[in-house]
């Protein structure tokens, strides 16, 4: 099977981050059942890129790069943690920045993090509805971590574990991967 062009997007303007930990965990869960050949944009470098830029034409080409990698992708993982009760200003700015039918039919993964479980609902509230509004496919299952399924920036939680294992196989069905062209593994939590 050829690698899947997989590129993940960690939201968070600061590093390090849980959302970046995230992103790599949702990530490494893909990497173990198909090939691909991953990359991340992240926007604690990418989002000053982005942000002298109202439209396109205006980005830097490192910018420009970035948001053409995104638009190439046969497979997103998007994640944000959450300010305010949605994702962050400079990540929609990015996707601000995609052509309008770039991402058409192209599986999608969401996730977020935040402080409290009161934010659960960011991702099907926020990230679905924009992504639903590109044409992606997304996945069903949404992977939301808090601050307490984290120790240095290490996953702790079991159920946090067990939803990201849960998307990684629902993209694989959603892909069309073979059981034959699967490769075997399992992700592994720090602690549990």
């Amino acid at each position: 099977m050829n690698r899947l062009k997989l590129v993940a997007v960690s939201g968070n303007p600061a590093s390090p981050s849980r959302t970046r930990v995230l992103v790599d965990l949702i990530a490494d869960a893909v990497e173990q059942r198909v090939p691909v050949e991953r990359h991340v944009v992240e926007m604690s470098d990418t989002g000053p890129l982005l942000a002298q830029s109202h439209f396109r034409s205006q980005l830097p080409p490192v910018a420009e790069a970035r948001v053409a990698l995104v638009e190439s992708a046969d497979l997103l993982i998007v994640a944000s943690p959450v300010y305010r009760g949605s994702y962050t200003g400079l990540f929609k700015h990015l996707f601000d920045l995609v052509a309008m039918n770039a991402l058409a039919g192209k599986p999608v993964i969401l996730a977020a993090s935040g402080g409290s479980e009161r934010h659960t609902l960011v991702i099907d509230h926020q990230l679905r509805p924009l992504f639903s509004f590109f044409m992606c496919v997304t996945i069903p299952t949404g992977v939301y971590a808090t601050e307490d399924d984290f120790r240095d920036y290490r996953l702790v939680s079991a159920p946090v574990a067990a939803r990201i294992e849960a998307a990684a196989d629902e993209t694989v069905r959603i892909l069309g991967v073979p059981p034959a062209a699967q490769t075997a593994g399992r992700l592994a939590v720090a602690g549990v």
